[in-house]
């Protein structure tokens, strides 16, 4: 019936263009297909369950290899290399579902099932189940769920880290729970690019930290590390070298393990193991990756290394069953996670049924050597018999049925990996992800309409629920694990780190036993986390001391690193610290400079108080001198009575007595301001020496020199005397041979003559002298005093206490003013050498300066040469020595004649007189005076022959 108003033709065209539109689509569905077909293998069973749970493990080891050709439709690779510890795995999650359907507790009403697929320890594998997984049939439609079967819960897997990054960024798009039970690797805590990735097992965050911290734990500094070439490896390596780098690590070598077998590959990193100095090696790979590696250091009888272990191999049979394998292993260190009973889980292990799936039955047959196919039996008895040159067909159905498994065998006595339940570690994890799954669904499931965590209280339906609701749950989860009791909650997605430290030993079959020796725990306060039982430890070789792994051994205090050019910091030399330097530490980096007043000790580890030094008046030195100083001063106050007792003799009178005892007063000062020097210095002894001696010394010499004044003029005038008696005996000459001329001798100068100057004059010259002295001295006081000093440039490891004399300019000019006193005396003495009287004062004098010069000269060298207590003692002794030079040269000729020869204290014995140069004539004989007269005139002669 046609619509009222509108057209017959118009509803025919409105049918024909509808019908279109129909096969249009129908065409372009038509033009959609699948560009592939995976071939995946594993466990499948949804039929009339409520909720479907996912699992990926790594069955087999490897893909199969396949050509390469492109000239036919390529086809998914099937897998070998069946692994008996994942396969546990797999039927462990199988158990878990098995208990949780039968549970009446936990989702009694509703009753799960799973979808398992191997994922071959490849990334293609598992990108493969994934997809299928979330399509709901055996073959992928990316985007789309097929099917009305029972909703998709979580994926537990999958596997390695490498599988479950690939997964996780599939599943994350469509915000689909994936709980991994062994991928640990760090970059899988970014919840920004895996946003539904929870795991069971603690992040390698933790196991790097924990490695890092049992290498230090032991000071080894020279490691070598090797890595499988995955994200597992290569995160978790990583993270440990940061660690034990800023600690002052060095690594030795750092190898990665080849995905696929390469033969060079692992001689080379065999190389790298022997041929390094490292003692430790430590390992972040899985047991399939290191397997190669391992037969490879068991054929070359690689020792004397110790292996730290990461948790994905330290308890894999795969490596420990081996034949031998603790020559190379043995004392191994390694982080286990925790490990648990699971009761009726070996039960269930060798209830399998090899009939059940293909899975089973490969497992079957690789297990025990055969097979359960009669066909496939015959096949292969044939093929040996072609192999063997056999002709006999009994023989091949003999072979056949010897080759033929009958599915009774078993697996009890088979002593196998997988039914091994004595490490329940991942296969644990495994356990808990089904768990965690199972009561986040229980939790959804009960949820209270009305109470629910959803927009308006609402819950979601456990028949028909989406993966983002199951998330909340999952995130939000706390419950204890069953048989174990053990809390599981999830914070971000992380457990807490928590390992177990395993050491292999040797059993009493020569096989592996895993010896608990200490824990990790990443909750504890930091310098609680890591605990070791070091008696516990039986390293490698059986040996119970720890290994030594540093490629230089440690500088202890006293000595600082120094870096070797081109190589690791972990690799140097020790060098001593310097004199004045210490290092107190081990390994210092650098010496420390003592203080001031401190030098090194012997062994360059700590600074000590220097050596005080100074001429003490106690010690041996000091003794002997002051002995000498105060000998030479007894002997001056002697000499002193001696001119007492002859004060009126002419010998005493002859020259000035007061300068002689003014010249003794200045000895005794010299000799006992020798002994201020010693002590050690103050402020008032330091300024006393200098002065005393300046001033002393100034008094001396200018006795000495009025003295040789005096001398020196009566030289003069004697000699003026001379000439004019030359002068009359040739007059008187000319007289005799001319008669009549009457030639007039010249007439002898008076004796008062001879001494042109006065005693007054003589002591007003030492007076002015001493004075002129004693002013600088003063001034010298006043504006820059000498003052004692800690002299610690002289000697490193002596503080020499000395006089600082203040100024050099003033110690100079007073000194200097001492030695233009003893040229002009020594002058005027010289001069006067050739006069003679009894002692021959002029001589004595001349030679008392020539001492003077000689010891103050020598002094000069001798000081400069010296250190320390030393050079005061030089001072001491050029003071004494000078001191007494001038008192035995001036004085001990006068005491001879006052004591010995009273007889020549004469006043014609004092008469000064010219040198006779008649051989006959003796420097004693008195001078003849004769009186001749000529012509009325006297004339007065002294035999002067020249």
């Amino acid at each position: 019936m046609a619509i009222t108003g509108f057209p017959a033709k118009y509803g025919l065209l409105l049918g024909l263009y509808v019908a279109w539109l129909c096969y249009a689509s129908t065409a372009g569905e038509a033009t959609c297909k699948l560009k592939a077909t995976f071939n995946l293998s594993g466990y499948k069973k949804v039929e009339k369950k409520k909720v479907i749970i996912g699992g990926m493990f790594s069955v087999h080891n490897r893909l199969a290899s396949t050509g390469n050709s492109t000239s036919s439709v390529p086809v998914s690779s099937g897998c070998e290399g069946f692994n008996f510890r994942t396969f546990r795995w797999t039927q462990t999650m199988l158990f878990a579902i098995n208990e949780i359907n039968n549970s009446s507790k936990l989702l009694p009403n509703t009753d799960l099932g799973y979808v398992i697929y191997d994922s071959c320890f490849t990334i293609s594998k598992a990108v493969e189940g994934t997809l299928t997984y979330l399509t709901g049939q055996d073959y992928a439609v990316p985007n789309y769920r097929c099917g009305n079967g029972a909703p998709l819960a979580a994926l537990v897997g999958a596997g390695g880290c490498d599988l479950s990054i690939a997964t996780a960024r599939i599943l994350g798009l469509y915000y689909f729970p994936q709980v991994s039970y062994s991928s640990s690797c760090s970059v899988l805590e970014s919840r920004f690019q895996y946003p539904t990735f929870l795991r069971t097992v603690p992040s390698d965050e933790h196991q790097s930290v924990a490695m890092a911290q049992l290498v230090l734990r032991f000071g080894w500094t020279w490691v070598g590390t090797i890595a499988a070439d995955d994200d597992y490896g290569k995160y978790g390596i990583k993270r440990f070298k940061e660690i034990v780098e800023e600690a002052g690590v060095c690594i030795s070598f750092a190898e990665t393990l080849p995905k696929l077998t390469s033969p060079e590959t692992i001689q080379r990193i065999v190389r790298a193991v022997t041929e390094s100095t490292a003692k430790i090696v430590v390992v972040f790979s899985s047991d399939v990756d290191l397997s190669p590696l391992v037969e490879e250091l068991l054929r070359n009888n690689v020792t004397n290394r110790t292996w730290i272990a990461s948790e994905s191999w330290v308890t894999s049979s795969l490596i420990a069953r081996r034949p031998n394998i603790m020559s190379v292993l043995g004392g191994t260190l390694g982080f286990a996670i925790q490990r648990a009973e699971i009761p009726g889980l070996q039960e269930h292990l060798l209830r399998i049924d090899p009939y059940q799936d293909a899975l089973t039955e490969e497992f079957w047959e690789t297990a025990f050597n055969c097979t359960l196919s009669y066909s496939r039996a015959l096949r292969n008895a044939r093929a040996a018999r072609e192999a063997g040159n056999a002709t006999a067909s009994k023989v091949s159905t003999r072979a056949a049925i010897e080759g033929l498994c009958n599915g009774q065998e078993s697996l009890q006595k088979l002593n196998s990996t997988y039914s091994d339940v004595s490490q329940l570690r991942l296969t644990y994890n495994v356990y808990k992800a089904v768990y965690s799954v199972a009561y986040a669904l229980h939790n959804l499931e009960h949820c209270v309409p009305g109470k629910g965590p959803f927009e308006g209280g609402t819950c979601a339906n456990i028949s028909n629920f989406e993966p983002w609701q199951l998330m909340y749950y999952l995130k939000n989860l706390r419950f204890k694990v069953p048989h174990t009791g053990e809390e599981i909650f999830f914070n971000d997605g992380e457990v807490m780190g928590y390992y177990e430290i395993l050491n292999w030993q040797r059993a009493s079959d020569g096989g592996v036993t895993y010896t608990s020796i200490g824990y990790y725990n990443s909750t504890a306060p930091t310098n609680k986390r890591l605990f070791i039982d070091n008696s516990s430890i039986i390293w490698h070789n059986d040996m119970v001391q720890a290994p030594r792994s540093v490629c230089s051994e440690r500088c202890q205090p006293g000595t600082r690193m120094g870096i070797r050019q081109g190589e690791p910091v972990c690799c140097f030399d020790c060098i001593p610290c310097a004199d004045g330097e210490i290092s107190n530490t081990t390994d210092a980096r650098g010496c420390i400079q003592c203080e001031a007043d401190y030098w090194s000790n012997a062994n360059r580890d700590a600074c000590v108080p220097k050596t005080i030094e100074f001429l003490d008046f106690g010690e041996a030195l000091g003794i002997t001198l002051i002995v000498i100083a105060v000998f030479g001063a007894l002997l001056t106050f002697m000499v002193v009575v001696v001119f007492m007792m002859y004060l009126n003799t002419p010998l005493v009178q002859v020259n000035d007595p007061l300068l002689s005892f003014t010249l003794l007063l200045g000895l005794v000062v010299t000799f006992l301001c020798s002994i201020v020097f010693l002590g050690k210095p103050q402020p008032w002894s330091c300024m006393t020496s200098q002065v005393a001696l300046a001033v002393g010394f100034a008094i001396v010499l200018s006795s000495l020199m009025g003295k040789s004044a005096l001398l020196m003029l009566r030289a003069r005038a004697i000699k003026a005397t001379k000439a004019a008696a030359k002068a009359a005996k040739a007059a008187a000459a000319a007289s005799e041979q001319s008669p009549d001329t009457t030639a007039i001798a010249p007439a002898a100068p008076p004796k008062n003559d001879i001494d042109p100057i006065k005693p007054i004059h003589q002591r007003v010259m030492m007076a002015v002298c001493t004075l002129i002295q004693a002013v600088a001295c003063t001034v010298w006081l006043i504006l820059l005093p000498p003052h004692p000093v800690k002299n610690t440039a002289a000697q490193n490891i002596k503080i020499i206490l000395e006089c600082d004399p203040g100024n050099i300019i003033f110690i100079c000019c007073v000194f200097g003013y001492d030695v233009l006193l003893a040229l002009l005396a020594f002058v005027f003495a010289f001069v006067a050498r050739k006069l003679e009287d009894h002692f021959s004062e002029g001589k004595c004098v001349t030679f008392g300066m020539l001492v003077f010069f000689i010891v103050w000269i020598s002094f000069v060298p001798a000081y400069l040469s010296t250190r320390g207590k030393f050079m005061v003692a030089v001072q001491i002794f050029a003071i004494l020595a000078s001191s007494f030079g001038l008192l035995m040269c001036v004085f001990l000729p006068k005491c001879y004649v006052l004591l010995v020869k009273p007889e020549r204290n004469t006043d014609e014995m004092m008469i000064p007189r010219a040198k006779s140069r008649d051989s006959k004539a003796t420097g004693t004989s008195a001078s003849l005076s004769t009186a001749t007269e000529a012509n009325g005139t006297t004339i007065s002669t002294v035999s002067l022959n020249d």
